[in-house]
């Protein structure tokens, strides 16, 4: 049974009102909970400051809790501990408030007020995030505006803590807008290239993928694992874009061509075209995405859409190749690599036995 326009309406409108309404809650539960830690970490913060506390005070003083309110959680020694290092993480953005009193013998909970330039970033969106998650991002980011990216991201697009935790160990927030591009050139509305900019990565974390060295030759291999698990490319990719299909089906002048994974970004309200390549980039690449983007151009996209993206995943990539490579072309394009869970860390080379030295222990 097909259901009616109105219908659908209705019900996105119930949907919307529901995560709202999860969210701010979770917000109100959050921000009392964040409320409390920070006041506890300036507590403790001035505390290891002035009366040079050490790990065993803080130890016993968790024990003591416990004696105190049986069955408190939350309070062990780490996480107090915790509650410092959010404190001191975010002192300098904050006029303090919870308050300590003078002799630090009270702890007076009052709201926590940013200062201006930082309330404007992050707002009310800060007490979206819970405790582990904001560790999370303390625990793995150096810089202000690093944080806030992340702070962002998590409470617009709901992340789980091991998305999260994904995003930080893939570095999402330096690869965001690094990738080659001829987006100056070809997308003249400043708005539409900065959107485009942020919704694509120089590089991609694939690692769901399980690809030995044979299949590397075969890009049908890459895109069948990336189709079996499209939830999590689609959660690499970002909340913004959808899946319309692979081996996407475009006919011109009577002949057939397939694109590997076509998807839709609502942000950029335009199609995207993903070309997966397991080799090294090639200038002639390019030539063959731009015929597919004037193709979908004419026979696919919508009027009110704007004009399709094209980017080039490949395994590896020179970026000066790829510059001189988009000169003279006027579809918007760029060029990303991938790297999966096979590629080890440079400081672990040499350290563990390869795959071939593995394969054949195992025998």
């Amino acid at each position: 049974m097909e259901l009616s326009k109105a219908h659908l309406d209705n019900i996105k409108a119930l949907k919307s009102a529901i995560l709202q309404s999860r969210y701010r809650a979770a917000s109100l539960v959050n921000k009392e909970l964040l409320t409390l830690y920070f006041a506890v970490g300036k507590f403790i913060s001035r505390k290891i400051e002035e009366e040079k506390w050490g790990a065993k005070v803080i130890e016993n003083l968790s024990a003591d809790l416990q004696l105190e309110l049986p069955g408190l959680r939350g309070f062990s020694a780490t996480n107090m501990k915790r509650m410092r290092l959010l404190f001191e993480s975010w002192e300098q953005q904050f006029v303090i408030s919870p308050t300590v009193s003078a002799k630090l013998e009270t702890i007076d909970l009052q709201e926590v007020v940013f200062r201006p330039t930082v309330s404007d970033q992050i707002g009310k969106t800060f007490f979206g995030l819970s405790f582990s998650h904001h560790l999370e991002i303390i625990q793995n980011t150096n810089q202000l505006e690093e944080r806030i990216f992340y702070i962002q991201k998590t409470a617009s697009e709901f992340w789980s803590l091991a998305t999260l935790k994904n995003h930080l160990n893939n570095q999402a927030f330096q690869k965001i807008g690094n990738l080659p591009n001829n987006f100056t050139k070809t997308i003249t509305n400043d708005e539409a290239r900065q959107k485009a900019l942020q919704s694509f990565k120089d590089e991609y974390l694939l690692d769901f993928i399980n690809i030995e060295d044979g299949d590397e030759k075969d890009e049908r291999v890459l895109e069948s694992e990336i189709v079996q698990n499209i939830k999590k490319f689609l959660m690499s990719l970002g909340s913004d874009f959808a899946f319309i299909g692979n081996q996407y089906r475009l006919i011109v002048e009577d002949e057939e061509y397939f694109l590997d994974l076509l998807f839709f970004n609502r942000r950029l309200q335009s199609l995207v075209v993903f070309e997966l390549k397991t080799g090294k980039f090639k200038p002639e690449y390019l030539g063959k995405m731009n015929f597919y983007l004037s193709a979908l151009d004419e026979y696919v996209k919508q009027p009110h859409e704007q004009p399709s993206i094209g980017i080039i995943l490949c395994k590896e990539k020179k970026n000066k190749v790829v510059e001189f490579s988009f000169r003279d072309f006027n579809k918007a394009m760029g060029v990303s690599t991938y790297k999966t869970s096979d590629v080890l860390p440079a400081e672990y080379k040499g350290v563990l036995p390869d795959v071939e030295t593995l394969k054949k222990l195992m025998d």
